[in-house]
């Protein structure tokens, strides 16, 4: 997890992107972290991104818990999605989308030309939802690189979106964004909740209330899980013994 603010954040994405260099990035609430606590192999791919931000306020609170990190703020997924294709319609950067559904997308699309006059959308494409066949990911990157796009925006969900983002980084000379639900608030299929419930790290229960059978387990189980490490690792009766960042290629993930 790295510490950094929006600003911090948007400027590594950008210069990456000015660069033509190939950069993973994805933003972790609890749930994202806690995917990485229950697979050590997902675990070492994440700690191979070049920039992962501190999604939810639980993960803020963590960082400046245990390694005073002194953040005033979160760098949420979807708020930082805005703010990089905002600099890159002000720098003339096309972007592409990849994954969620036509539906999705279909509203996804006029609502960021709407807020942003001058982005240049270079390519739109919906999840196949399936995993990959043998050679997908060189034909995706293709698809990718001959559009003219300079930076992707990945919204296949956590965890689907950080291993697609893993696999890709190799084969594309651009920033990948995992950028989890902010398809579907920038579509408008997903309302934001209040700024209290936001600032309190109350997020997870307005999510239960709208996908109660979708999301159940993940904060149900999985906050109490996280809680119980952070309080383990903050007391000293557990230490964090993190794997190292991984080079090994993914066989098939989800398109």
């Amino acid at each position: 997890m790295d510490v950094t603010d929006y600003q911090d954040a948007t400027e590594r994405i950008m210069q990456a992107a000015r660069d033509r260099r190939g950069y993973a990035v994805t933003a972790l609430a609890v749930h994202g972290v806690m995917t990485g606590v229950e697979d050590r192999a997902h675990n070492a791919r994440l700690n191979s991104f070049d920039l992962v931000t501190p999604d939810g306020q639980p993960v803020r609170w963590a960082l400046n818990l245990v390694h005073h990190a002194g953040l005033t703020d979160r760098v949420y997924g979807p708020t930082l999605t805005l703010k990089v294709v905002e600099r890159a319609a002000v720098e003339g950067l096309p972007i592409y989308l990849y994954g969620s559904t036509e539906p999705t997308l279909a509203r996804l699309v006029p609502a960021l030309e709407e807020m942003f006059p001058a982005l240049k959308i270079a390519g739109v494409e919906a999840s196949k939802f399936r995993s990959s066949h043998e050679g997908e990911a060189v034909e995706i990157a293709e698809r990718i690189k001959a559009s003219g796009a300079r930076i992707v925006l990945v919204g296949l969900g956590c965890p689907r979106q950080e291993v697609f983002t893993y696999a890709m980084r190799p084969l594309l000379d651009m920033p990948l964004l995992a950028v989890g639900a902010a398809f579907d608030y920038h579509a408008g299929l997903l309302k934001n909740p209040p700024a209290w419930m936001q600032k309190y790290a109350l997020e997870w229960l307005w999510r239960l209330g709208l996908e109660p059978k979708r999301l159940w387990k993940r904060y149900v189980l999985l906050n109490p899980a996280y809680l119980a490490r952070l309080a383990a690792q903050k007391s000293g009766l557990w230490k964090a013994t993190p794997p190292a960042p991984s080079s090994e290629p993914v066989e098939q993930f989800a398109v």
